[in-house]
């Protein structure tokens, strides 16, 4: 993995203070360490980027998307960056916002299981 950026480092840490709410609702529900084992990290710099979230152990990054992810050059954006993700060895899981508010629970579930199947798979 590339090295992180000091200045980004301060960037993540400002980031975990201002959560969007969709952000927050799924950080509630993944910040709780259950027997699974998993933990996970919020606003977590790589590279030139910061991560929503990310699991270590799964190598897995949670992205929760909103709807300006579909305007404009934001999709070219977003692809760029999964690459760049990729070529670190993690995998990218995008999250609509919107589910998020319809079902958290359902959502973090669904996260632990994909992290879960990821940690078994590596």
């Amino acid at each position: 993995m590339s090295a992180t950026d000091p200045k980004q480092i301060v960037r993540a840490r400002r980031f975990r203070k201002a959560l969007t709410q969709p952000e927050w609702l799924l950080w509630e529900r993944l910040k709780h360490r259950l027997d699974d084992g998993l933990i996970f990290r919020r606003q977590h710099p790589v590279g030139p980027y910061i991560l929503d979230f990310y699991c270590k152990a799964a190598a897995l990054c949670i992205e929760v998307d909103g709807g300006l992810h579909s305007l404009g050059d934001r999709p070219e954006r977003d692809a760029e960056r999964d690459r760049f993700l990729g070529a670190q060895g993690l995998e990218v899981y995008r999250i609509p916002a919107a589910e998020v508010y319809a079902d958290p629970d359902a959502v973090a579930d669904g996260v632990r299981l994909k992290a879960l199947a990821r940690v078994e798979g590596l």
